[in-house]
C-alpha cells in the first residue's frame, strides 16, 4: 500500500520560510510526477506546484511563483516544497500528491483521479 506522509507545516509569521517534505512508502515513485496542492478553510483544493518524474520540469501556480520551489530526491522517494516570503494568504492544509500522468496535476478535471494523496500538513501564516 502506497502512503504519502507530509511534514514540516507549522505556525509562522508573514515573511518567514518553511520547507515541507513528503515521503512516499510502499512503492518507488520515481516514475510518477509529484506535486503539492493546498486547501484553505472554506475554499476548494488548489494546485500549488508539480515536478516531473526526473525533476527536469517544474510548474507553479501564479500565486506562488518566485516564492515557492518544488524539488525531489528520487533516491529518498521524497518531494519537497520550499516556501519563502510566506503570506497570510498561504494559510492552508498542504497536500502531497503523485500520479503517473503529469497532466493530472495541470488539468483540474483530472485531479479526482490522482493516483495517490497524502493526508496533509497545516501551514498557518500570521500577519
Amino acid at each position: 500500500q502506497v502512503q504519502l506522509v507530509e511534514s514540516g507545516g507549522g505556525l509562522v509569521q508573514a515573511g518567514d520560510s518553511l520547507r515541507l517534505s513528503c515521503v512516499a512508502s510502499g512503492r518507488n515513485l520515481s516514475n510518477h510526477g509529484m506535486g503539492w496542492f493546498r486547501q484553505a478553510p472554506g475554499k476548494e483544493r488548489e494546485f500549488v506546484a508539480a515536478i516531473t518524474r526526473g525533476g527536469g520540469n517544474t510548474y507553479y501556480a501564479d500565486a506562488v511563483k518566485g516564492r515557492f520551489t518544488i524539488s525531489r530526491d528520487n533516491a529518498k522517494n521524497t518531494v519537497y516544497l520550499q516556501m519563502n516570503s510566506l503570506e497570510p494568504g498561504d494559510t492552508a492544509v498542504y497536500y502531497c500528491a503523485a500520479d503517473q500522468l503529469f497532466n493530472t496535476f495541470l488539468d483540474k478535471r483530472l485531479r479526482r483521479a490522482m493516483d495517490y494523496w497524502g493526508k496533509g500538513t497545516l501551514v498557518t501564516v500570521s500577519s
